[in-house]
């Protein structure tokens, strides 16, 4: 995974990722102003060695120095013991066992040197220098006592404090800037961390961002989800004005991109999704309509003669059609129906054949198409997803391409990924996709362009020949 990649998913799961920064923050914030303050006085012993004999030879000193050393590496375990602690807890008249007082004391001794630091950490100031005092005079007198001698001969190791505890004056814990940067650190680290796990679970295609990585095509245009879609008309015929409507102008003046201008010979569009229940239908007769009210002649044909939906889509007779051509039952006369405006023409799938794949790879499928395009400016196929069938690839080689209609939610990444090789490798691009069901948090910004396009749609509709940038 690449920096962009990683960016991606956290821009992607951005709310998430800010839901699990807080959190973590916020717990590390209420650890650090909930937890009880602590204080840790330390008082500091010098350790030496005295010889039994009043005469020391250099071995000897090196001898002393060298057993001092291994000595003092025991008084971190010798101060949590009973001898030590029991008469520091008689002394201050502690209310605390000796195992209690062991888990507040701590020794160390510094590298390099015949230094012991007693620490005491306490919730009182006051009481953990003085514990910590008598910490170390009791273990000074532990040890040159009858620790390492009997009573009559004088211990050859001495503990002298050389620097009395004082009451500290701050908490050593909870360390609040410490303990908050650290919560940031890791607020940061766990957003992402939300963010990917996020990212990586999730199968469905939740932006245009992610069809454009798995396809390598262009966007162009994405559709919210709204209730005007749902409706019996295109939105441009329903509501001509809505920002609806403005958006598939946007999808008709990116589609004139796709292919040169031609007087001989129209164009062909074919529309599929990678499964059902993707809104590719809504998408073909909406962009048929957006494309007709430019006054460009249209046919648009509903070739998905397994789940035939343009003739529901548009509330018109859809019992006869494409299928009785194919089958010889019927004529392209006799069929295709006129919609709306006169350069606007539908032709409904009919029933459903029981050998639909046989029919639409017929000569008799390919020859009506091709006449139709020395008829129409425009001829848009609207074919069964490529999940169902291969009906997209044959009718794609025809146009030289096909567009996509990718469901935000509903496509699966893994899927469309898959297809999208299937198409590469058969030779038919994708030319660019529509991404429906778009999120109306991230498709909001285009508002301010709408009424751009409805101008410039209106000029060309006058036949000013102005034509605007995608």
């Amino acid at each position: 995974m690449t920096i962009a990649d990683l960016l991606q998913a956290v821009r992607k799961h951005l709310v998430a990722a800010i839901a699990t920064f807080v959190v973590v923050l916020g717990l590390v914030a209420a650890y650090t102003f909930l937890t009880p303050p602590k204080y840790t006085a330390t008082a500091q012993l010098f350790a030496t060695y005295a010889a039994q004999s009043e005469t020391q030879t250099s071995s000897d000193m090196n001898s002393g120095a060298s057993y001092l050393s291994t000595q003092i590496k025991t008084y971190p375990q010798l101060i949590k013991t009973e001898a030590v602690l029991r008469p520091v807890i008689k002394d201050l008249g502690l209310d605390m066992t000796t195992s209690e007082l062991a888990s507040r004391v701590t020794a160390t001794n510094p590298s390099n040197t015949f230094m012991v630091d007693v620490s005491v950490e306490d919730g009182d100031a006051a009481r953990s220098a003085a514990i910590a005092n008598s910490v170390a005079k009791s273990l000074s007198q532990q040890v040159t006592s009858s620790l390492y001698t009997d009573e009559s001969a004088k211990s050859p190791i001495q503990l002298t404090l050389v620097q009395k505890a004082t009451t500290p004056q701050s908490p050593s814990s909870p360390k609040t800037m410490l303990y908050l940067a650290s919560g940031i650190v890791l607020g940061i680290i766990c957003g992402i961390g939300i963010a990917l796990l996020l990212d990586m679970l999730n199968t469905k295609v939740e932006g245009a961002s992610d069809v454009r990585e798995l396809t390598h095509a262009s966007s162009l245009g994405s559709v919210q989800r709204s209730d005007l879609l749902e409706e019996s008309r295109p939105v441009v015929i329903a509501q001509a004005s809505s920002k609806e409507a403005e958006e598939f102008r946007r999808i008709r003046t990116n589609i004139a991109f796709l292919a040169p201008n031609t007087k001989e010979h129209g164009h062909l569009l074919v529309i599929s999704s990678t499964r059902p229940s993707e809104g590719k239908t809504t998408i073909s007769a909406n962009v048929a309509a957006a494309i007709a009210e430019v006054g460009k002649s249209v046919l648009l044909i509903d070739a998905d003669l397994r789940h035939p939906s343009v003739a529901k889509k548009l509330g018109i007779e859809g019992q006869v059609g494409l299928s009785h051509i194919l089958s010889a039952q019927a004529t392209p006369r006799d069929v295709v129906q006129k919609y709306w405006k006169q350069n606007l023409h539908v032709l409904p799938a009919g029933k459903r054949p029981a050998n639909a794949s046989v029919l639409l790879n017929s000569e008799i499928m390919t020859d009506m198409v091709e006449q139709a395009l020395t008829q129409y400016d425009y001829v848009i196929i609207d074919t069964a997803p490529l999940s169902v069938s291969d009906d997209a690839v044959v009718f794609g080689r025809m146009a030289d391409g096909m567009i996509l209609v990718v469901g935000r939610g509903v496509a699966d990444k893994k899927e469309l990924e898959e297809e999208a090789m299937s198409l590469k490798e058969a030779d038919v691009p994708i030319l660019g996709f529509v991404l429906n069901y778009a999120d109306e948090k991230k498709h909001s910004d285009k508002n301010g362009n709408y009424y751009y396009y409805y101008y410039e749609d209106s000029h060309n509709e006058h036949g000013t020949g102005r034509h605007g940038s995608k």
